[in-house]
């Protein structure tokens, strides 16, 4: 059976942003880079630099427990959140855009990337 997902990575539902820092998001991002398919959805930053943000399929910020990031709800009243072309969040602006990345991230690949960048910055930091 064929299905089609919709370009829109935060359709009639909305999405939750999983927010990390953004040394481990960067790394994130480039570990999804280098899997297969769709593995990276849009991604926020901060206007600081800070944290990166990932959109995730709503729902995702009910089960999120990963240590050193936070997931969170987004309210759109019931419209979902539009993506384009201004950044949902005040801010922020787009390191990957929709358009560029059209699908939300999905919050297990999105797991496994934040822990491998984790040990991989833990790693680095003990070669110091």
């Amino acid at each position: 059976m064929e299905t089609s997902q919709s370009n829109d990575p935060c359709d009639d539902e909305g999405c939750d942003l999983v927010t990390v820092p953004a040394r481990q998001g960067l790394e994130a991002v480039d570990i999804l880079r280098r899997g297969a398919g769709d593995a990276v959805g849009p991604v926020l930053h901060d206007d600081g630099g800070d944290t990166l943000g990932f959109v995730v399929p709503a729902g995702t910020a009910e089960g999120w427990d990963v240590p050193g990031s936070t997931c969170t709800c987004t309210e759109t009243d019931g419209r979902g959140l539009r993506l384009n072309p201004e950044p949902p969040v005040e801010g922020s602006d787009w390191l990957l855009p929709p358009g560029e990345a059209d699908l939300a991230t999905d919050p297990a690949v999105l797991r496994r990337a934040l822990g491998e960048a984790a040990r991989m910055i833990e790693a680095a930091d003990s070669c110091r």
